[in-house]
């Protein structure tokens, strides 16, 4: 089972209890964040449910495990001839997430929760 998430912009394939490295998210480490943004997804029977733009009813939820920052990136930029070089860096901030559950809520148990709460209100 995996689902293909949208978080900050950039896609990510996710799988429950595997660890994913995205960019910077707020919150602190021991968070639990939730990700309504589910593209496609696959259950356990290898149905794959494919959203337009997203699948109805299914979210992940995560927990932030660390936020840290990548190795550097050099950046180097050079015209030959000209005598000209410029030599920069860059490190990227990053968010470990360690994904808890991937989950579609059942539609059945939706409308029976449905039902329940409206027969609750019929009585009172």
């Amino acid at each position: 089972m995996y689902a293909i998430v949208s978080i900050a912009g950039k896609q990510f394939k996710v799988e429950q209890n595997k660890k994913v490295k995205v960019p910077l998210l707020p919150g602190a480490a021991g968070d639990t964040v939730k990700f309504d943004s589910v593209l496609l997804y696959v259950d356990d029977k290898e149905a794959v449910h494919i959203g337009t733009p997203n699948v109805s009813k299914v979210s992940v939820s995560a927990t932030v495990v660390e936020h840290g920052r990548d190795k550097k990136v050099i950046v180097f930029k050079k015209k030959r001839r000209k005598g000209y070089q410029k030599k920069n860096g860059h490190r990227q901030d990053f968010t470990m997430l360690h994904i808890d559950a991937i989950g579609a809520v059942k539609a059945a148990r939706a409308k029976k929760e449905a039902v329940s709460e409206t027969s609750s209100e019929m009585e009172a």
